[in-house]
C-alpha cells in the first residue's frame, strides 16, 4: 500500500523523505516534486527498479530514463568527458529546467534503457528533490504519468495514474513550471535542441555564444 506525505508540513517532511529513502534503497518507486513536473523515480543503479519504472509508465526501453542529480559535481563521475558547452550551460541554468544529453562514463554499471552510451542529466530546482537526491545519489526519474497521458503537476495527479505501483508519494503543491524541461543534446559536433521548455533556445544560444537557429536548424519565429 502506497503512502503520501505532505512535504509542506514540517512534521511530515522528514518522515516522508526517510520513507522515500527506504523505498528507493529497497528497489521500489517514489514520486517526487521537481520544478518542472512531478517525477517518478528509482535508484539509477538498480536495473530491476528502473525496469519497474518503465513498466509503470507503459514505456519501452527505446525511451531511456533520464537521471537527476543533487549536485553540479556529481556529473563528473557520470560523464565520459564533460564538454565545455555543458559546463557553460550548467553554470547558467542549474539547478533548473534544462536537461543535457551527454556521453556517459563507460564504467557505469546501470541500465536506463537503450541509451546507446548516452545519458540525459538534470539538477532540479526544488528543495525536496535536492534533499532526496543528496541522500540517495543519482536517481532515474521520468515524468510521473502513464506514457501518453498528461504529466502530473501534483503528487495527487501522479497517484491517480500510477496508484500502488509507487510506494511513496511526496506532495509539495503544484509544480512551479508545470511543463517538462528543455533538452539539449551535446553528444554531436554542435549542440542540438531536442525539446524547448522553460529555458528558451535564445537563452541557451546566448550562453553558448551561437545563433539560436544553429540549435534548432530553423529560424525562430
Amino acid at each position: 500500500m502506497s503512502e503520501t506525505f505532505d512535504c509542506a508540513d514540517a512534521a511530515q517532511r522528514p518522515v516522508g523523505i526517510a520513507s522515500a529513502i527506504s523505498a528507493l534503497k529497497g528497489g521500489r518507486l517514489v514520486v517526487m516534486p521537481t520544478d518542472t513536473v512531478y517525477g517518478v523515480g528509482a535508484d539509477a543503479f538498480d536495473g530491476a527498479a528502473v525496469a519497474a519504472l518503465l513498466s509503470a509508465k507503459g514505456r519501452g526501453r527505446d525511451m531511456p530514463v533520464p537521471v537527476l542529480v543533487g549536485s553540479w559535481h556529481t556529473i563528473d563521475g557520470l560523464v565520459y568527458s564533460v564538454p565545455e558547452s555543458a559546463r557553460q550551460l550548467i553554470r547558467a541554468f542549474w539547478p533548473g529546467a534544462l536537461s543535457l544529453v551527454v556521453q556517459q562514463a563507460p564504467s557505469l554499471q546501470w541500465d536506463l534503457g537503450d541509451a546507446l552510451g548516452t545519458v540525459m542529466l538534470r539538477m532540479p530546482l526544488h528543495p525536496v528533490a535536492i534533499e532526496l537526491l543528496r541522500e540517495v545519489g543519482p536517481m532515474a526519474v521520468s515524468s510521473a504519468n502513464i506514457s501518453g497521458r498528461p504529466a502530473a503537476v501534483t503528487a495527487a495527479d501522479a497517484r491517480d495514474q500510477l496508484g500502488d505501483l509507487v510506494e511513496v508519494y511526496l506532495e509539495a503543491g503544484p509544480s512551479a513550471q508545470g511543463t517538462a524541461s528543455t533538452i539539449v543534446d551535446l553528444t554531436g559536433a554542435q549542440p542540438r535542441l531536442l525539446r524547448e521548455g522553460p529555458v528558451t533556445a535564445a537563452a541557451i544560444a546566448d550562453v553558448l555564444g551561437i545563433e539560436a537557429e544553429t540549435l534548432t536548424g530553423v529560424t525562430p519565429t
